[in-house]
């Protein structure tokens, strides 16, 4: 069997990636270089849980888009990618804006520094969007356990939703001085809440949403925008990833650390 590998289907993907996909990219790389060329920019923008108070709530909006190095940034956003880009093209671009810069950064981040200064007591900075990775992998998970409640290794049955855990406690093996288990516990509890429905109150009204986008003319003046409806992809047309099927559907109705480095005591 041999393999074919075609540039150009990667690159016409790459191309057709939704906006709040590509925007977060961006952001991510230009963190990337300012982190290498300002020195006090990494510890200002990473999660230390001893660090957050009133004047420094920013923290819990900005550690996602940080990354410790080239390696870590290539390894959070190339698995982070297919994933939010499957997550924009079903929920539209303003309401991944909205969750993504507000409850899917500060609920999981929160509840590290929760645990961290007040359980385990550590004052551990963290950085790296693999916290929203293993939030949306929990997040699938929950989808194919509904489909497929369980699935066969050796005759074992095991729990569809079971693998991000499975998941987060290999990575906390492979890389024990990066992966942070507590950090990816907390975005895997997110990502479940969400699949399950608990949390989708914290989504903005659709009817507010459709009234900004009319109001802001965005279909016609962003490329790549994904409408709230979910019925139009902006002016480049639907996204490569979304089937012909799923698109009637839509039509009719590592210590958080997260693959990266350590960065306090």
């Amino acid at each position: 069997m041999s393999l074919n590998f075609d540039p150009r289907r990667i690159r016409s993907w790459v191309y057709r990636l939704p906006l709040f996909t590509r925007v977060f990219a961006a952001i991510a790389f230009v963190f990337l270089v300012t982190y290498y060329l300002v020195p006090w920019f990494g510890p200002w923008a990473s999660l230390f849980p001893n660090e957050v108070a009133l004047t420094s709530m920013h923290r819990l909006n900005t550690y996602p888009f940080l990354h410790l190095g080239v390696f870590h940034f290539l390894l959070n956003v190339s698995a982070l990618v297919p994933l939010l880009e499957r997550f924009e093209a079903e929920f539209g671009t303003l309401i991944t804006l909205a969750l993504f810069t507000g409850p899917f950064s500060t609920l999981p981040g929160g509840i590290y520094v929760l645990l961290e200064k007040f359980v385990f007591r550590t004052n551990v900075g963290v950085a790296g969007s693999s916290i929203w990775g293993f939030l949306l992998m929990a997040s699938e998970s929950i989808k194919h356990w509904r489909a497929n409640p369980t699935f066969d290794i050796v005759g074992i049955k095991i729990p569809t939703w079971s693998y991000p855990c499975a998941v987060c406690l290999l990575c906390s093996i492979l890389f024990p001085g990066w992966a942070s288990l507590t950090g990816h516990a907390c975005g895997l509890l997110i990502g479940y809440l969400w699949g399950l429905g608990y949390i989708r109150f914290l989504t903005p009204p659709e009817k507010i949403l459709r009234w900004v986008e009319g109001k802001l003319n965005l279909l016609g003046r962003l490329p790549h925008y994904v409408s709230v409806d979910q019925k139009t992809f902006g002016r480049y047309g639907v996204l490569p990833s979304t089937s012909s099927q799923r698109a009637t559907n839509l039509g009719a109705g590592i210590h958080m650390r997260s693959g990266g480095q350590r960065l306090g005591p």
